[in-house]
């Protein structure tokens, strides 16, 4: 079976909002074993919305559209499609009493172009939307399928896998195959590196797919099988799984949807241990990843941005001399940075970072890029020197503070002591 996508809104035609929906979209249909042939964007235009599904689905069986089904003038998308294959709309009578008792439930003014959302090509089969006021509806035209559902991405992930996938499977059961899929999320090595690596593997042989994500600092590498059983696909996962942990166990910090600040959190919570963080060079990033963790207040104590020396010396007990002999930037302030924060905060862990993120700054001895991260636990205090961070300012950042992570992430696993 193949999947066309088609986008539609003025803002994405404009450059004003990106197309986040089409990527996302041809993953899950991947996932799934879907080829999606073809990817358009239109704005909100009866002309433009015909020739885009006239010409997708010449060359697809099935079609997702997102985008303009809201109340106001400018959301066409229904009467465009209703418009294109000589459908008149009716008003579901069910899907308006759903976003009226939505507008009562949340004391909202209602208007009656609300009403507009309840309008749907006949022929037409309704799909629910759970998070939002616009359902979506789906539509068979010359043996063709056409899924249309809310361009809102919040929406698009949760109509697409519990209302389209089904309705794609009921459609085309001969499509239909068992899928088992793995994500190993990498950090610390480079993609050509991780292909190298894994390049003596027989995945063909195992029956396994494999496809390499960049998600800069991350490299995500999917596994994915795909048979007539979910048992047989399992198993042919699970062997591929193996060959590849053996090459990549000292860079896999998680799997699948898991983020290295969820494991961390997960294993402070877990040990019931609680950590204070000092951030000069990463500005807060830590902290911001940390407290997106739903309960962070459990393990997190607090987080200091002490970017000036003063406020090292002031908030941390860095001694002067310190940072005059070393310097911000060296090995020695790191140190007394994450022994002060865990001392202050009266925590069970410091974590400092401090560094050179350029683009001015640096010298011979300390080019931009140079970073020290530093963990205490009272007893002793590690710290890492990086000196290959030789990216943008913004990217120097995001790395130090994913290898800060991954250094209490590391701790947490007793895996610190055995590293070089």
């Amino acid at each position: 079976m193949k999947v066309g996508i088609l986008t539609i809104g003025n803002e994405l035609t404009s450059g004003k909002t990106q197309d986040t929906n089409s990527s996302y979209i041809a993953r899950e249909l991947q996932v799934q074993g879907w080829p999606v042939v073809v990817m358009m964007s239109v704005g909100d235009d009866h002309a433009a919305i015909k020739g885009a599904l006239d010409h997708i689905l010449a060359l697809a069986d099935a079609l997702i559209v997102t985008g303009g089904l809201g109340p106001t003038a400018d959301d066409i998308t229904t009467a465009a499609i209703g418009r294109a294959f000589g459908r008149k709309l009716y008003t579901d009578e069910v899907c308006l009493k759903h976003i009226q008792e939505i507008f009562k439930e949340f004391r909202l003014h209602w208007t009656e172009n609300n009403a507009k959302q309840a309008l749907f090509p006949e022929g037409a089969e309704t799909i629910f939307n759970p998070v939002g006021t616009a359902w979506g509806f789906s539509l068979r035209v010359d043996g063709k399928v056409i899924a249309v559902i809310p361009g809102v991405p919040a929406e698009v992930k949760i109509m697409l896998p519990e209302g389209v996938i089904p309705l794609f499977r009921k459609a085309f059961p001969e499509a239909s195959r068992h899928v088992a899929t793995r994500i190993f999320k990498v950090f610390g090595i480079s993609e050509a590196g991780t292909d190298k690596l894994l390049s003596d593997i027989d995945l063909e042989a195992l029956g396994v797919e494999i496809g390499f994500y960049p998600d800069f600092p991350e490299i995500h590498v999917q596994l994915k099988a795909r048979t007539a059983t979910e048992e047989e696909a399992r198993e042919r996962l699970a062997r591929a799984e193996t060959e590849v942990m053996a090459r990549l166990k000292d860079n896999v910090f998680g799997y699948d949807e898991q983020t290295l600040e969820g494991v961390v959190a997960e294993l402070l919570t877990e040990r019931g241990l609680t950590l204070a963080v000092a951030e000069s060079l990463t500005g807060g990033l830590i902290t911001d990843r940390l407290t997106d963790i739903p309960g962070s207040s459990k393990f997190f104590e607090r987080g200091c941005v002490t970017y000036s020396n003063r406020s090292k010396t002031d908030l941390l007990a860095v001694p002067e001399d310190i940072l005059k002999e070393h310097g911000a930037v060296s090995e020695q302030t790191a140190v007394r940075m994450a022994e002060g924060v865990r001392r202050q905060a009266g925590t069970n862990l410091g974590l400092s970072t401090t560094g050179i993120a350029g683009p001015d700054g640096g010298t011979d001895e300390k080019p931009v890029g140079t970073v020290y991260v530093a963990l205490s636990d009272g007893k002793e205090t590690y710290c890492r020197h990086y000196d290959t961070f030789r990216w943008d300012r913004r990217r120097i950042k995001v790395l130090s503070a994913q290898a800060a992570l991954l250094m209490v992430k590391r701790y947490l696993k007793d895996e610190i002591r055995h590293e070089p």
